[in-house]
């Protein structure tokens, strides 16, 4: 049992490295990529990774056109257009911030359970950790001194991304995953299909802002293969051993990869609300999924064997 448990903890702290790393990523890419070209060579990066894998695990690709739709349909939310919201904030952003405002993305995801999908009831604890996690953003924001420095075009853009990711995944969890295929094969298709849909919008604008050099291009094929591709394997991975709920509480610690990765290596400022308020989301995300009580039993066990 121990074994299992290290195996699937292994995992998790490799993809929070690399989500982690993303924005990183992201930030080399957009020297010598337009947005919209960043993300192309990303999800055809991921898609050739995921390719491999869904060929050497030998598994048949579907051919009905309704599982592709669906699929596409998913990738729209969960890639293609939150993938380029990303990278466009970017360009006006720091990495920091940009991989703090990805933490919200438990609290809309919630929303879009109580508005659009109406599978969650609004109880006490909900409407507490939105209200917190509201409070939370606008600390991120220093709305106080008007959004700080922050381009708010590229604020509403982050938030847009983070509300994608939070409409797509109850989408697929509801559509998608009664397919019962196999979840590399998901991958594949979503990766696949998000890319041609980006092809002519990238194709109609320029396809390079500057001549590549070495660390750019890499940071670009990292970003996918790694970011889009391998971590999507691991995730599912994660899932499959630990459970969805562990699985996805990944998402509170690639902003402190983030953070590290952005004073470390690309000298970028952090202010003293950009944690604070990363902490009050992230309270917020646990108070509205009802775990807070179970964190605060597990530290008080922790407490109690000292």
């Amino acid at each position: 049992m121990q074994t299992r448990k290290n195996t699937w903890l292994a995992k998790y702290i490799w993809l929070g490295i690399i989500w982690g790393s993303s924005f990183l990523f992201i930030h080399e890419g957009l020297v010598f990529l337009p947005p919209l070209g960043l993300v192309f060579w990303r999800l055809v990066s991921a898609s050739i990774v995921l390719a491999i894998i869904v060929k050497v695990r030998g598994i048949k690709m579907t051919r009905n056109p309704r599982h592709w739709l669906l699929v596409g349909s998913g990738g729209l939310f969960m890639n293609s257009i939150p993938f380029t919201l990303f990278a466009f904030g970017q360009q006006h952003v720091t990495s920091i911030l940009a991989a703090i405002m990805n933490a919200t993305t438990p609290i809309m995801t919630l929303l879009a359970l109580l508005t659009l999908f109406r599978s969650e009831k609004l109880r006490p604890n909900v409407i507490w950790g939105l209200l917190v996690g509201a409070v939370g953003v606008m600390v991120v924001l220093a709305v106080w001194q008007g959004f700080g420095d922050n381009d708010p075009v590229a604020v509403l853009c982050l938030l847009g991304a983070t509300v994608c990711y939070g409409i797509g995944g109850p989408f697929i969890v509801r559509f998608v995953t009664p397919l019962k295929l196999p979840n590399e094969q998901t991958a594949f298709m979503q990766m696949a299909t998000a890319a041609v849909g980006v092809l002519p919008f990238y194709l109609a604008g320029p396809l390079m802002t500057a001549a590549p050099s070495l660390a750019p291009v890499a940071s670009v094929l990292a970003l996918g293969a790694l970011g889009s591709g391998f971590a999507y394997v691991l995730f599912y991975s994660v899932i499959n051993q630990a459970g969805s709920a562990i699985a996805n509480s990944v998402t509170y610690i690639t902003p402190l990869v983030a953070v590290l990765l952005g004073v470390l290596l690309l000298g970028e400022p952090v202010y003293w609300y950009e944690p604070v308020g990363a902490v009050v989301v992230v309270l917020g995300a646990l108070i509205s999924q009802g775990r807070l009580p179970a964190i605060l039993a597990w530290f008080k066990a922790i407490g109690a064997k000292r």
